[in-house]
């Protein structure tokens, strides 16, 4: 492994030791990988992060014929979350989880299937197992209002169940995978050079970042190191992504307390920012322009155009924020305090926004880059407007440095040597939304035989019900909103 990358095989009873350790040192979990590996048994991989300087440890846990692995959750929220994916998909129980239910499965999944397992066979017939065990509120005058997961706008399916007195939200408990598509079982199998397309489509808003992220796994598992300027295209692409996206959110946080015309405009600036992507990579989404090995630009931005939409979009936050009926409605509302962020591992601009300093072009760099940090303290719906209006400029000054500093170079590709033997390698890349990471494992021929894949909506949906205390029902739209979390990058 390189000199920042250390791999410890454990046991079950020196799994909680060592993950304390990393914990305490500044870790976080990033991802925990089950792994079927035939008739060596089952595995799994605990990936732990923590940045400048960028470190990586991975603990691998080889579980031989029992399928059960020693609880993390009283030490990490987020291990507990992974544990309950692993049990639902593998069968793997975790031994002294404080709350073993279901996470991916709905009620309609038999008890003993486990798609992931390479002997789970085709999908059985739906069943009934129960009802899904949302925690029940009683009292005086409370009351149950579902929503979804068929909801009125063009956004995915996600259950909402608010248990409320009145209008004052006492408990909101979200229920999503309701879009899992098997998305890591599609690339076991698949050589290396037939997969970007499918990175690309894990969330569709997202398609650069995941594209990335999946490269520089398979890159680190192969030992190809990449030229300077090949980083460089590859951070321009990621930084247009970040572009489009902040300014439809700013202009539909506008519109949901009814400001419709800030919208407009907003949606003015994304159409041309669409527009500049079709230039540069020739799609819209900015599909195809990062592969292993390389990157391919068929343009450069003009950088008088992105400081045009830049001057934009910072009049169109002025006049939203003006308004005192948008400001008020925007100040204290769904606060998540920096503490809870901490403790749910939040990332993105959600976690900035409370006051974390987290981001992987700074953690975990592939070079250095002249990123200009934003945050805020308050976690309210304003600060994560504020933060990505400031990401906005911040991100314009970002492409127009990556601009000047490419000079002319537009694509490049290296050969992908032989994997010659089994290999892992990790990507992290900090999508718009948050860090992205991928971890790959190849066999001798090439081919993936486990992809793991961890969208920051993964860690950011446990933070959206906590944001809603002590808020009210009409509230949910603007909070729901100020977080943007992705279903299908998290329901994979």
């Amino acid at each position: 492994m390189r000199d920042n990358r250390l791999r410890r095989t454990v046991t079950r009873a020196e799994l909680a030791d060592a993950a304390t350790e990393l914990l305490d040192a500044g870790f976080r979990l990033a991802l925990a990988a089950a792994h079927d590996d035939g008739a060596d048994g089952l595995r799994v991989v605990y990936l732990f992060l923590a940045g400048r300087p960028d470190r990586r440890t991975e603990l691998e846990l080889p579980l031989a014929d029992d399928a059960s692995v020693p609880s993390l959750a009283h030490l990490s929220f987020p291990a507990g979350r992974f544990e309950r994916e692993m049990m639902d998909l593998f069968g793997i129980t975790p031994v002294g989880h404080p709350q073993p239910r279901r996470l991916v499965r709905h009620a309609h999944w038999p008890d003993d299937w486990h798609p992931m397992r390479h002997d789970a066979g085709p999908a059985p017939d739906f069943s009934t197992t129960g009802r899904f065990p949302f925690l029940t509120v009683d009292g005086h005058g409370v009351y149950e209002i579902p929503v979804g997961p068929v909801h009125a706008g063009l956004i995915e399916p996600g259950h909402f169940r608010f248990s409320v007195v009145g209008e004052s939200v006492l408990k909101l408990k979200a229920r999503l995978w309701f879009v899992h598509r098997g998305v890591e079982r599609l690339f076991e199998g698949k050589p290396v050079t037939e997969t970007t397309a499918l990175a690309e489509r894990i969330s569709g808003d997202t398609s650069a970042g995941h594209a990335l992220a999946h490269c520089l796994a398979v890159e680190d598992a192969l030992g190809v190191d990449v030229p300077d300027d090949v980083h460089r295209m590859r951070a321009l692409v990621i930084e247009l992504e970040r572009l489009y996206n902040h300014a439809t959110d700013l202009g539909a946080l506008a519109n949901d307390v009814g400001f419709a015309l800030a919208n407009a405009h907003a949606q003015h600036v994304r159409e041309r920012l669409l527009r500049i992507n079709a230039r540069v990579t020739g799609h819209r989404l900015l599909r195809g322009a990062i592969h292993p090995g390389g990157a391919v630009l068929q343009a450069f931005p003009d950088p008088v155009e992105l400081r045009g939409l830049a001057d934009d979009v910072a009049e169109i936050a002025e006049l939203t924020l003006k308004n005192s009926v948008i400001y008020d409605r925007f100040s204290d509302t769904a606060s998540l305090h920096v503490e809870d962020a901490r403790a749910l591992g939040c990332l993105g601009y959600v976690a900035r926004a409370s006051g974390m300093a987290t981001d992987a072009r700074l953690d975990h760099p592939t070079i250095t880059l002249p990123v200009r940090e934003v945050a805020a303290t308050a976690g309210d719906v304003l600060a994560r407007y504020t933060v990505r209006r400031d990401e906005f400029a911040a991100s314009v000054q970002l492409a127009c440095d990556l601009i000047e500093d490419l000079g002319g170079a537009t694509q490049f590709a290296a050969a992908l040597p032989d994997a010659g033997r089994g290999c892992s390698g990790v990507g992290v890349v900090e999508g718009w939304r948050g860090t992205i990471v991928h971890r790959v494992e190849l066999n001798a021929g090439g081919a993936i035989t486990r992809s793991k894949i961890v969208d920051p909506s993964w860690f950011n949906w446990p933070a959206l019900p906590v944001a809603m205390a002590d808020t009210i029902v009409p509230d949910f739209p603007l909070a729901n909103k100020s977080f943007n979390l992705s279903y299908a990058g998290n329901d994979l």
